[in-house]
């Protein structure tokens, strides 16, 4: 495996300066991101693949071990305040347990069976959408998990840093992001570890955008619960309805901080109304704007 490979660039790492050796691993990362170009349409094609099933009430899954499930529950828990989805539709199957996350737990991850039962216990069916993250591509419990889920009917996608990984046997869609050798032998959690989390990003964010959580660029699908989310949303308010800040506020406080309410609300409706029409564009804000626009 690349990412377990020493590289002769390396060797003398230790007898670098600190300036030498700071250089050394921001070109690791420079091209980590690199690294994920060549993934794009895999990346597309598993948001165009996941969008339908999410659409019939379906959960995106998150499935990993050691740091490649910590950058995964890191991106699953964004999504909630990030962009309103509902937190009972995101699912974590971490290696060793939650508690994983600031504890190593030695061996979990061997445990192929243990992520199999991970997805039996979340009942995982065809509406769900199941993402295995491993940078080796070898780790047992992110394969049981994602051949269970396969089994299951389930939207499988596979991240992994080496090509020919066995994950990619077992999954719908293969992710691959050949970020090679570390600048730290084997230390996955560098350059492997930056190109996963670029690419958990992009797939969440396109996934979100297409679910029509997006408009304009804007975040509109969040609730504003606290202070700076509702300053936030009351610019988001002003700048599509066209309104004053004063404005833009009430609209904000009316709708109970739900931004595309207070949107409809600028428009001019009253909440029934305004609940209908985006009920009506299953809250695709664009499309409830064009109607009001249109009236």
């Amino acid at each position: 495996m690349a990412t377990e490979q020493i590289s002769p660039r390396y060797l003398s790492l230790d007898s670098w300066s600190t300036a030498e050796m700071m250089a050394a691993m921001y070109e690791g990362q420079l091209s980590a991101a690199a690294a994920v170009r060549g993934a794009l349409n895999d990346i597309a094609a598993a948001v165009d693949d996941a969008v339908p099933a999410l659409q019939r009430g379906g959960r995106i899954v998150y499935a990993g071990a050691g740091t490649s499930g910590r950058i995964a529950v890191q991106d699953g828990t964004e999504l909630p305040p990030t962009f309103g989805w509902p937190a009972d539709r995101v699912v974590y199957a971490m290696a060793g347990g939650l508690g994983a996350l600031v504890e190593s737990v030695e061996g979990a991850e061997d445990d192929e069976e243990a992520g199999a039962a991970a997805m039996a216990d979340a009942r995982i069916g065809p509406d769900d959408v199941v993402l295995g993250i491993a940078a080796s591509g070898t780790t047992p419990f992110t394969i049981g998990a994602l051949r269970a889920a396969s089994t299951a009917g389930a939207v499988t996608i596979a991240l992994a840093n080496n090509a020919g990984a066995p994950l990619f046997v077992v999954a719908r869609h293969r992710i691959l992001v050949e970020t090679g050798t570390e600048v730290i032998a084997g230390s996955t959690r560098m350059k492997a570890g930056t190109a996963q989390k670029i690419v958990l990003n992009l797939f969440s964010s396109a996934v979100m955008v297409q679910l029509g959580r997006v408009y304009l660029g804007m975040m509109v699908h969040m609730r504003a619960s606290n202070a700076k989310l509702r300053q936030r949303a009351e610019g988001m308010v002003r700048q599509i309805v066209g309104c004053d800040a004063e404005s833009a506020a009430r609209y904000v406080e009316q709708a109970e901080g739900d931004v595309k309410t207070a949107v409809m609300l600028g428009f001019g409706l009253d909440p029934a109304e305004a609940a209908a029409v985006l009920e009506r564009h299953k809250g695709n804000l664009r499309d409830a704007v064009d109607e009001v626009r249109r009236i």
